[in-house]
């Protein structure tokens, strides 16, 4: 089978993808050097008659009701046509922001419409990446090639919108899927020209053995994510201190930047609460625990510790040495860490789900 990218995205009628349903779908796919194979795809979805769209997603996409029920088709048809696409051998199902936003609508979706939610990305050779977080990879380790936007001094964009701009990439109607689909191609392009290891590296994370190898070696890794502070580059290293007991495929990394004494300080309850409550609802004075949740079979974007050199160190607040020391901790008192967060996560409590439109993950139909 030749392997080929589906390079894909969403508008919607809101920003919650559980509830706010898509409007506007476009696909491009590619073959490995992406160049284009075929014409794009662009379909509108109908709106469904108990459905209210989020006025302000009405203004941001330019995309009203009247709009979707006059060039749109049914959803289960709409659902259909991507399936066909996504779910073709040997696809791999890109986007931007994709892992976050567009693959749980894709999995709404088809979960509504009575398809499977997840064979499409799984089966006969698939898989799924998403390229904002190997940009972020890219920004922190080995940013030459590329211009970075910054929103403040200090903080660099990486709004789809702003590095296109910042690298001359045409973009005139961002926050329509066909040009958001065509931006991120382009930008992937930049990418693989500037950096073609860290680019081909990045899509070996698909692999899920590829990351289980890396996170389960015991060693310290670098790790990427939106969750980390953008001032630190969004990039964090970290070592895993337990599994999810409900998830195997999850693994809770500590971010070594931070003492892990509290680990061993603090009890149960303690650990909840500062893990589970908002930060809003923090005491001023209440630290939160720094750890985060990495799925081993989401192509989570990782590096060994070793990438990182000593500007890229000294830019995120990276002490090599105090890692060492924090990773040393952990892994002296790992069994009573592990048995620790155990009883932490086992006791989480989740808002339970009534709507059936929204069980997708409490059951369903699959």
């Amino acid at each position: 089978m030749t392997q080929s990218y589906y390079w894909h995205d969403y508008e919607t009628w809101g920003g919650t993808p559980a509830k706010d349903r898509p409007c506007q779908f476009a696909g491009i796919r590619t073959d490995t050097e992406l160049n284009p194979i075929g014409e794009p795809m662009v379909l509108f979805s109908r709106p469904a008659d108990d459905l209210l769209p989020q006025p302000d997603a009405c203004l941001i996409t330019g995309i009203t009701p009247q709009r979707a029920l006059r060039d749109g088709m049914p959803e289960a048809e709409f659902a259909l046509a991507i399936q066909s696409e996504l779910a073709a051998p040997a696809t791999c199902g890109v986007g931007y922001n994709s892992l976050r936003f567009d693959d749980e609508v894709t999995r709404y979706l088809f979960y509504r419409n009575l398809l499977d939610p997840y064979a499409h990305s799984c089966r006969n050779g698939n898989s799924r990446w998403d390229l904002i977080d190997v940009l972020r990879l890219a920004h922190a380790l080995r940013p030459d090639g590329i211009q970075w936007p910054e929103r403040e001094p200090g903080v660099t964009s990486f709004k789809l919108e702003h590095l296109s701009a910042a690298n001359d990439i045409p973009h005139a109607d961002a926050h329509d899927a066909l040009a958001d689909v065509r931006a991120t191609i382009a930008m992937a392009r930049l990418l693989k020209r500037a950096q073609p290891r860290l680019f081909d590296y990045t899509l070996s994370l698909r692999d899920t053995e590829n990351v289980r190898k890396l996170l389960d070696q015991g060693k310290p890794v670098l790790h990427v994510s939106q969750r980390y502070p953008a001032i630190r580059g969004a990039i964090a290293p970290v070592t895993v201190v337990g599994t999810h007991p409900n998830n195997p495929n999850q693994r809770l990394c500590f971010d070594l930047r931070q003492d892990p004494a509290i680990l061993l300080d603090l009890n149960v309850e303690q650990i909840r609460e500062r893990l589970f409550t908002p930060s809003a609802d923090l005491p001023a004075d209440v630290e939160r625990i720094p750890i985060k949740g990495v799925k081993v079979n989401a192509s989570p974007i990782l590096a060994p510790i070793g990438t990182l050199g000593k500007d890229a160190a000294e830019r995120w607040d990276i002490d090599q040495q105090q890692i060492k020391v924090h990773a040393r901790r952990i892994d002296e008192a790992k069994s009573q860490i592990a048995d620790k967060l155990l009883k932490v996560y086992q006791g989480q409590q989740w808002q339970e789900v009534t709507d059936p439109d929204l069980m997708l993950y409490t059951g369903g139909f699959f």
